[in-house]
């Protein structure tokens, strides 16, 4: 696993030893960041834009997104096998000082609260067995945590078939 594009070009990404996290694959990734920068369907800079990255994992999304020139991401993460792994990443970063690490459950009530960001992009990745993930959304929509023009990316597997609040429309 790699860093795709930017500043960071080429870097290797720090992978688990475990099978309870599943990083996100180069392609994948290079999948979403061409969406992001060809569609014709939102208007996203991510150079000027502000990230949240929950169930960072390794930070494979945030990382890339901070080698693309982001103006700030925020991991998420609490899974005590990969937090020091993603410790590691990002301080292979070296000079970067445009993240922060929040090492809270996702779930906690609190979490958001504490967040006076409005975000361009919140990059969800949970675990696919996950099925609780809609409280995330209806937090974001609560505590208006999304720019009025940002996206949300919700990594899932194909055969999922999920249910959102309605206020969020699928693109």
């Amino acid at each position: 696993m790699r860093i795709i594009s930017g500043l960071f070009k080429g870097k290797k990404i720090i992978e688990p030893k475990d099978n309870k996290t599943r990083p996100l694959k180069d392609l994948t990734k290079e999948s979403i960041f061409n969406i992001i920068n060809n569609s014709n369907k939102f208007k996203i800079n991510l150079i000027k834009s502000n990230i949240l990255d929950l169930f960072s994992g390794v930070g494979s999304f945030g990382i890339e997104c901070l080698s693309r020139g982001a103006k700030n991401v925020i991991f998420v993460e609490n899974y005590f096998a990969v937090l020091p792994i993603l410790k590691k990443n990002l301080l292979n970063l070296k000079s970067l000082k445009n993240y922060k690490l929040i090492e809270k459950d996702i779930y906690d009530k609190n979490l958001f609260s504490k967040i006076n960001i409005k975000f361009n992009i919140i990059f969800l990745d949970p675990p696919f067995r996950d099925k609780n993930f809609d409280k995330i959304l209806i937090s974001i929509r609560e505590l208006d945590l999304l720019d009025k023009n940002g996206i949300i990316i919700l990594h899932r597997h194909k055969k999922e078939e999920d249910k959102f609040p309605d206020e969020f429309k699928i693109i």
